[in-house]
């Protein structure tokens, strides 16, 4: 048995209505990241200084070091990136990545996001590098990052993103409760909901965490990466790109989400704010524009689409998995269970994921095992029909294309067309009745007789999967 975590999957082709506020065809959702004084610096009591996201190309830390340089920098945000975006956005909705501790060392800054009414999302107890840290210590730090966090801004965070993260982080904080969303993903347009084992090694118990994914993309960081932006106008462009082309999705029916991603020393500088200036009057042109906070967006979409109880097939245990899906392929539950001994995981829990994973047992099987597969199929309008013997899907299926109330001339057309198939053949005529009629199950018939056996069993077998399909379909919730 094999388990794969990721999702793959996502919405698929089809997500789900956002149903924005007042018929809103996108939600733009604007981050500032407040850093500044919690960055690696030994007067924090790291073993060295900050190398990351700054003006200085190719930055090394300094164990055991400050370095000035990069200490003023990250001044520069505080003392005067911050006012100018501020002084830029106050009257927008913005939501904050507020590092506890640099929140706790901004008085006056904070004091002026609460004067907006802005949200302050926590951003980790430090701006510092998560991915070997033991899963104990950064327990203790998101508590720790709360518990601050709540002492400087007067509340407690709702909104959570630490970004340097590690592949614990999304689970410790949704193991808090805490947060209405967690932003440590960048895989999707539209939020979305994740699972997790409760705490206290309670396996019965399951955490719905939303996540209200982030951007790379948008995201002033690539003034300081060496694949990213060099001047304002290529931040701009990218920005009405990716707005205009997302709001004409959202006009078409499939409205989703912008998110924009913003550093006090990074956009904060005058030849880059000219640039946000821009790209934000451009979107505020458009009529149908919903601009919110993270936190409008997560209690929106809890509202819109709460999380949905469902047993999950890459969750289930062998015994209940073959029972779901071991009449998938008629009478062939090894079917199932093989498929059950493959890879299995999130991607897998939809109707084309369960199909996939029985599929490819089937297309793997040796002749023998597909003709036994072919066998097991009853005559369409055949001895077991009118003996009432199919399986409970076949007869639903039988029944939809009304070969259960055929007239005697039909039914001995029917008799003698399985018969001549049967006996060229070696198995029975297969065809997925949902997709015809009886007109069209005769056409075929008559039609596909004439190939020979090669072709027939590679017709026969593709048949075979789509009546596995179809009846997934019908299985799986919409």
């Amino acid at each position: 048995m094999q388990r794969y975590p990721r999702d793959m999957t996502g919405y698929g082709a089809t997500p789900p209505a956002a149903n924005w506020p007042n018929g809103a065809k996108i939600a733009v959702q604007i981050v500032l990241n407040y850093e500044e004084g919690g960055e690696n610096n030994i007067l924090h009591g790291d073993a060295s200084s900050e190398a990351f996201l700054s003006e200085i190309t190719g930055a090394a830390a300094w164990p055991g070091q400050r370095h000035w340089n990069m200490e003023s920098i990250y001044e520069y945000g505080a003392r005067a990136g911050f006012w100018r975006v501020h002084r830029m956005l106050s009257a927008l909705p913005v939501t904050v990545y507020g590092v506890a501790t640099a929140l706790a060392r901004a008085p006056e800054q904070v004091a002026a996001m609460k004067d907006s009414g802005w949200e302050i999302a926590s951003h980790g107890l430090k701006w510092v590098e998560h991915k070997d840290m033991p899963e104990a210590e950064e327990r203790d730090q998101i508590a720790e990052a709360i518990r601050l966090h709540t002492e400087v801004t007067g509340e407690a965070p709702r909104g959570w993103y630490t970004g340097r993260c590690s592949n614990n982080t999304v689970r410790l904080a949704a193991e808090t409760g805490q947060f209405a969303y967690v932003a440590d993903s960048y895989a999707d347009d539209l939020p979305y909901w994740m699972q997790f084992e409760a705490p206290e090694q309670k396996p019965e118990q399951k955490i719905d965490q939303l996540i209200v994914p982030y951007t790379m993309d948008c995201n002033d960081m690539r003034f300081a990466i060496q694949a990213g932006y060099t001047n304002g106008d290529q931040f701009e462009s990218y920005l009405k790109d990716s707005f205009d082309y997302l709001y004409e999705e959202g006009q078409a029916g499939a409205p989703k989400m912008l998110s924009i991603g913003l550093h006090c020393r990074l956009i904060g500088r005058p030849g880059r704010a000219a640039a946000l200036r821009r790209a934000i009057n451009h979107m505020k042109s458009h009529e149908g524009v919903w601009f919110a906070t993270r936190l409008q967006i997560a209690e929106h979409w809890r509202k819109e689409h709460p999380p949905v109880a469902m047993t999950r097939p890459s969750e289930m245990d062998r015994k209940t998995f073959v029972t779901e899906f071991g009449g998938i392929f008629e009478h062939s539950a090894w079917i199932a269970e093989a498929a059950y001994d493959g890879e299995l995981g999130p991607t897998h829990d939809s109707a084309a994921g369960v199909h996939q994973a029985l599929a490819r047992v089937f297309r793997s099987a040796s002749t023998d095992q597909r003709l036994g597969v072919l066998n097991a199929h009853p005559d369409l309008a055949g001895k077991l029909a009118s003996a009432g013997r199919l399986t409970a899907e076949s007869t639903a299926e039988q029944a939809g294309a009304g070969l259960d109330m055929l007239t005697d001339e039909e039914r001995a057309t029917f008799t003698a067309l399985n018969d001549a198939y049967t006996a060229k053949f070696g198995f029975p005529f297969i065809i997925a009745v949902k997709d015809n009629t009886k007109a069209s199950i005769v056409a075929a018939f008559e039609r596909r007789i004439s190939n020979d056996r090669a072709a027939e069993f590679a017709e026969a077998c593709v048949q075979v999967e789509r009546i596995a399909q179809l009846r997934l379909i019908e299985k799986f919730p919409t």
